[in-house]
């Protein structure tokens, strides 16, 4: 997942400009000189959550200012002297966003959290400012409309293109009275957003579920036990056992936990986040949300949010993606209908006439692993262990792009956990920073995501990125170190996919930069780093034994490649549950008032979701689409997976999944091109063509391979 610094629906513009400000209470906010620290990385230990509201006002100031110099100028517009100095107009601004944001997601506290609540809508009003300004927009008008007369670089073209659009968008031609209408909008959104962000994190660290009887710990694994004993002796509770909502907890608890009621009734709190008719109750904020999208959309010209939405993406239209969806549903529910008979015969063998439930399916599916497989997920953890897994991560990304990675002891960070690497290329260039930020705490929202503190750009200088991934990874325990189940490894892969996006960009502008594409473009490269995780060649570098040292045994790894297919149903349709449900919010019309548990109990029912299997995400909790900027875009995971299913094709033909002329392509076309051509073009400049839908069903075992 990629999180993005922005107001909804705005675009946000950078600069390469410093605020001057000789005073006292500048010189001690660390916002207001040039940071000096190792590549220039933001002081973590110098920032205070005071220092952010006076950041916000200043970098906003600045940025009005050199706005205002671009609109009062009487020369005739052009792109040296109306689209360059816009694009390079908020240094400071942006310097304070992504510190904020980043803190909000990974280290939040509640004095972070009423910041919070407090600038999302000024952000709201001052990007307005900008965008709605119609002297402004007239300069960018008539650059574009004499692009011809401009000799332009393909890049500045898309520059050019991109600039416009986002004023266009953002409503620059509506008359005064819509404008106004889009300006209070884009204000409730922004709040709406953080609360709703806000109510989930709450939600998660308000659950817990003792056990004080040892026997309710039956199944469980011994790590696992360990693990929530700790939990609990940190909370107080000595002699018992605590499990919690965050993912390494509560996943591996449903999975394995004999007790069926306890397995109930984590799995109910896990799906009922944000849906308890409490202080942090989601629902309003969904319907709200929703409702204000469209109105917002039909101001814009648009039918729905999804028709606007869509019109910038590959997709281009709601039509193309409920196709691929659609195609991709009637091929899946088949196939989880039938993982669920094979699990409801293992229970009927209990003979005590349970039904299979939702909280069931893991802990079955685990069984039926078990039992036709020979095969439990367990087997692989103690060959996991966290650094044995980056190594192997390090090792894969050499070998394709010749990156190497040195850790920074002495560099600020943001948390104790956080461990920094500079990134050099073949030729022992400085490439990047890279952070990495692994386990859970209260402080940290759930999920993995890719973020950056510094784009690439050579807009004058070059300058070189510095990303960061987050991750909920299971935590050390005792004297074991951390150790990762399959899915945490591949997660792990994921978000490095994304951090290369945006470590080896290589362009001119940093709005277009690195991870700056459409929505079902930039899952490509994160989901191609997936398939190299458990190759055989791979896995014989890092995959090994944390106390033994043995190599990962050639049996088991084929027992985890058969038995990686059963389930594949039920993870596509609990996907593409989310994913239509996504689509049908955010194709409503205007002024439809909707209950969201409602409603999405009657969108599920009209695809036909069987009563075991929940979206990946409810309504309440769907952070990508009501906190994460994925709004009629989760789809973007499954047509991405079309794209990185083919392009991992391209290596396997060449018989070297480590082809270097094929990585080359891979890296040239994809990964240092950001946003500065179409995505399929670049995608066809790397393959020689569209990409294959059928590599994505044979991978997911949905179809027979030709």
């Amino acid at each position: 997942m990629i999180r993005k610094h922005f107001v909804p629906g705005l675009l946000l513009f950078c600069s390469m400009s410093m605020l001057n400000n000789n005073s006292a209470v500048a010189q001690e906010n660390p916002f207001f000189s040039e940071y000096k620290t190792p590549f220039q990385v933001p002081p973590f230990e110098r920032i205070k959550p005071e220092h952010f509201m006076p950041a916000f006002e200043a970098g906003m100031q600045q940025q009005k200012e050199k706005v205002a110099a671009i609109y009062t100028v009487r020369s005739t517009p052009t792109f040296q002297n109306t689209i360059i100095p816009l694009e390079s107009s908020d240094l400071l601004l942006k310097k304070v966003v992504t510190v904020f944001f980043n803190l909000t997601s990974a280290h939040t506290n509640p004095q972070l959290e009423k910041i919070s609540s407090e600038i999302a809508p000024k952000l709201a009003q001052h990007h307005d400012d900008i965008l709605l300004n119609p002297e402004l927009f007239s300069r960018v008008k008539q650059v574009h409309e004499n692009i011809a007369k401009e000799k332009l670089t393909p890049e500045e073209a898309r520059l050019l293109d991109k600039t416009y659009k986002a004023f266009i968008r953002s409503g620059a031609n509506l008359d005064e009275k819509s404008k106004e209408r889009l300006r209070n909008i884009n204000k409730e959104l922004s709040s709406l957003t953080v609360k709703f962000g806000q109510n989930v994190l709450k939600e998660v660290n308000a659950y817990e579920l003792v056990i004080d009887q040892k026997e309710d710990l039956s199944g469980l694994p011994e790590g696992l036990v360990n693990n929530a004993a700790k939990v609990a002796k940190e909370s107080g509770l000595n002699g018992k056992w605590k499990f919690t909502l965050h993912n390494p907890s509560v996943m591996p608890f449903l999975e394995y936990a004999d007790n069926r009621k306890l397995r109930e009734q984590i799995y109910k709190a896990y799906t009922h986040k944000g849906d308890n008719s409490n202080e942090w109750d989601n629902n309003i904020n969904v319907a709200q949300m929703v409702s204000l999208r469209a109105e917002r959309s039909n101001l814009l010209g648009y039918s729905s949010y999804a028709d606007f939405s869509l019109s910038e993406t590959m997709a281009k239209t709601p039509l193309a993606v409920l196709n691929l969806l659609n195609n991709l549903w009637s091929a899946a529910l088949p196939v989880a209908k039938s993982e669920a008979a094979e699990m409801q015969k293992l229970m009927d063998k209990k003979e005590n006439g349970e039904t299979l439930e939702a909280w069931d399916w893991f802990y079955y599916a685990n069984k039926v692993k078990q039992g036709k497989y020979n095969f439990d997920a367990e087997e692989l953890k103690p060959y996991f262990p966290l650094e044995q897994v980056k190594q192997g991560i390090f090792y894969v990304v050499q070998r394709l792009y010749g990156l190497s990675f040195t850790e920074i002891k002495d560099i600020p960070r943001y948390h104790p956990d956080i461990v920094a690497y500079e990134v050099k290329g073949a030729n022992n260039n400085h490439v990047g920073v890279f952070y990495m930020d692994f386990f859970p705490r209260e402080s940290k929202r759930g999920g993995a995501w890719m973020t950056s503190y510094r784009k690439q750009s050579a807009n004058g200088s070059k300058v070189s990125p510095i990303v960061s991934i987050v991750c909920n990874f299971t935590p050390p325990n005792g004297n074991d170190p951390a150790l990762l189940t399959p899915d945490e490894v591949e997660t792990f892969f994921h978000e490095f996919g994304h951090a290369l996006h945006g470590l080896l960009s290589n362009v001119k502008f940093e709005s277009l930069a690195g991870t700056s594409v459409s929505r079902d473009f930039v899952e490509l490269p994160s989901q191609f780093m997936e398939h190299y995780a458990f190759e055989k060649e791979v896995l014989n570098q890092y995959a090994r034994h944390y106390k033994t040292g043995e190599v990962i045994p050639q049996a088991l790894i084929e027992k985890m490649n058969t038995a990686s297919k059963f389930n594949q149903g039920f993870a596509t349709v609990e996907y593409l549950a989310a994913s239509l449900l996504d689509m049908a919010y955010h194709s409503l019309p205007a002024g439809k008032q909707i209950k969201p548990d409602l409603f999405e109990q009657t969108e599920m029912a009209k695809i036909g979701l069987i009563s075991q299997i929940a979206p990946r995400y409810r309504s309440t909790y769907f952070q990508h689409i009501f906190a994460g900027g994925y709004s009629a875009g989760y789809y973007s995971y499954i047509w991405s997976e079309v794209l990185d299913s083919d392009a991992f094709a391209a290596f396997k033909e060449t018989g070297n999944i480590f082809d270097p002329k094929t990585a080359e392509s891979f890296r040239k076309n994809i990964l240092e091109k950001g946003g500065t051509v179409e995505p399929m073009v670049l995608y066809k400049n790397f393959r020689g063509k569209e990409p294959d839908i059928k590599y994505l069903l044979q991978n997911r075992g949905l179809e027979k391979p030709l």
